[in-house]
């Protein structure tokens, strides 16, 4: 998800398309928090780890 959200970002970016750029922020953001909760230990949507 990290990844897939910075190549969004990136497109949008050089496509000059801002839903692109506000789309990948997102899934960076989104995938982030996931990846430190699963490190931390806290199960996320029934998972005890993200990948």
């Amino acid at each position: 998800m990290i990844i897939f959200g910075i190549v969004l970002f990136l497109m949008g970016i050089i496509a000059g398309i801002p839903l692109l750029e506000t789309v990948g922020v997102i899934l960076v953001v989104v995938g982030v928090v996931l990846a430190i909760l699963g490190m931390i230990g806290r199960g996320v949507g029934g998972r005890r780890h993200y990948w």
